[in-house]
């Protein structure tokens, strides 16, 4: 009979701290200019984590040689284990507060989207003393958040050294990631936030500004730097993403092709054949996984837990960064990551079972430098390949490094935004002096 009470009394405690899809888990206003934003999440969607973590169920832990079925179970009962004993949100909480100068505004998503409604966002912006100092908008990737920029602040906004280049750094939260909330209506895809984002830029008073961005934040800067090259000058990418042409599969066929191209097209199909399912129902369904996974916590952190371990090459995921990155998605639910791949159907980025349909990205006229890591899928493009997709005029291929470049390798990331923007004459930064 205690244990019925225990769980009747857990129920309740449950139910009690449900709360409405449509109400912000923290507090928050979003104005219509910039205002200070400390974080400050609502402690019941906190307890409520850690209680449905408490309660994990696991699946049948089948042997498997490598990750081919997904993360152990012994990953996952390690990871609820870390959450329930040891892990405090509020710690995380005030190191986000200390780390980052965070701030709330809205804006249009206007005027090369078709998005109606206005965007409230989220995002860090650091300042440098230095009054030549070049705007940088930083945009992140999925399972990423604006977490994903904490190592390039100081060594961006405050070089060591005064003869190397200083910025002004902007990293948005996408809405629906970390805390810009959710777009309730769809239609709002890369395209919505490249307009949103540039007119974000505007109002922090930067009319021209360069732009560093991965995964979806290598979709978004190409929209972006299309769609208004009077502000965007230059683009340096670590997702180029090029998909190899018929032309290409055909020399492939004969033998024909160069180590590079030969491994780029069988990455590409490794990716497709074995590790992106996550993908295709995300882009097709994601409210029918975003139940389940705004109900687990655990549930979520595997399920990204899996595209995080598979693409670094070197770099260890404490259960901590685990969580609290699962949590960047959590708090507000994770559905709205999800869509973000099916509104990237409707920009034509996704399409037709490829991974990307690079004839229907819009061709970008400015300068871009590209950064190749090896853990990455598009790792070993070659510049000519890149260059059916811009102004490619930079390409640096690393021997290190994977998919969260400013996270496990942030130096040589630091490195390439420094050469390539620093390089006025070549990124069209002369107006700051370089």
């Amino acid at each position: 009979m205690s244990v019925i009470k225990h769980y009747v009394s857990l129920a309740t405690a449950l139910l009690a701290v449900s709360r409405s899809t449509l109400a912000l888990e923290w507090d928050a206003t979003y104005g219509n200019s910039p205002a200070l934003f400390k974080l400050a999440v609502n402690p019941e969607i906190i307890a409520l984590a850690h209680q449905k973590v408490a309660l994990t169920r696991y699946p049948i832990d089948v042997k498997q040689p490598d990750w081919s079925d997904g993360p152990p179970v012994h990953n996952a009962t390690s990871v609820r284990d870390y959450w329930v004993k040891e892990y405090d949100w509020s710690n995380t909480q005030r190191r986000i507060n200390s780390r980052f100068n965070m701030f709330t505004t809205t804006v249009d998503a206007k005027p090369f989207s078709e998005y109606e409604e206005r965007v409230p966002l989220h995002f860090v912006h650091h300042r440098s003393n230095r009054s030549d100092a070049i705007p940088l908008l930083f945009i992140h990737g999925w399972p990423g958040s604006f977490l994903e920029v904490e190592n390039l602040l100081e060594p961006l906004t405050n070089p060591s050294d005064a003869s190397l280049p200083a910025f002004h750094v902007v990293a948005p939260s996408i809405p629906g990631f970390g805390f810009s909330p959710a777009p309730t209506n769809p239609l709002f895809g890369p395209r919505a936030a490249g307009e949103s984002f540039n007119n974000l830029m505007h109002q922090l008073n930067y009319p021209h500004y360069v732009i560093q961005g991965g995964d979806l934040g290598g979709f978004i800067n190409r929209f972006m730097a299309s769609s208004h090259p009077e502000s965007v000058l230059s683009v340096l990418s670590n997702f180029w993403l090029v998909q190899p042409n018929s032309t290409d599969f055909a020399r492939y066929y004969a033998g024909n092709t160069t180590d590079d191209e030969r491994y780029v097209i069988e990455e590409f199909w490794n990716f497709e054949n074995k590790s992106s399912g996550y993908r295709f129902e995300q882009q097709t369904s994601p409210l029918q996984i975003g139940y389940a996974m705004t109900d687990s916590p655990i549930g979520f952190a595997m399920y990204i837990y899996e595209f995080m371990f598979l693409t670094v090459q070197n770099y260890i995921w404490s259960a901590k960064e685990l969580i609290t990155w699962s949590l960047m998605y959590w708090i507000q639910g994770p559905y709205a990551g999800f869509r973000f791949y099916k509104e990237s159907v409707n920009d034509h980025i996704l399409e037709d079972g490829l991974l990307i349909n690079s004839t229907t990205l819009p061709y970008i006229h400015q300068p871009v430098a590209i950064s190749e890591f090896p853990a990455d899928i598009w790792y070993r493009t070659p510049l000519d390949w890149a260059q059916r997709g811009g102004n490619v005029v930079v390409r640096k291929v690393h021997e290190k490094g994977g998919h969260f470049a400013s996270v496990e390798t942030p130096d040589l990331l630091i490195e390439d935004i420094r050469s390539f923007f620093g390089n006025g004459t070549l990124s069209n930064t002369t107006m700051f002096g370089y």
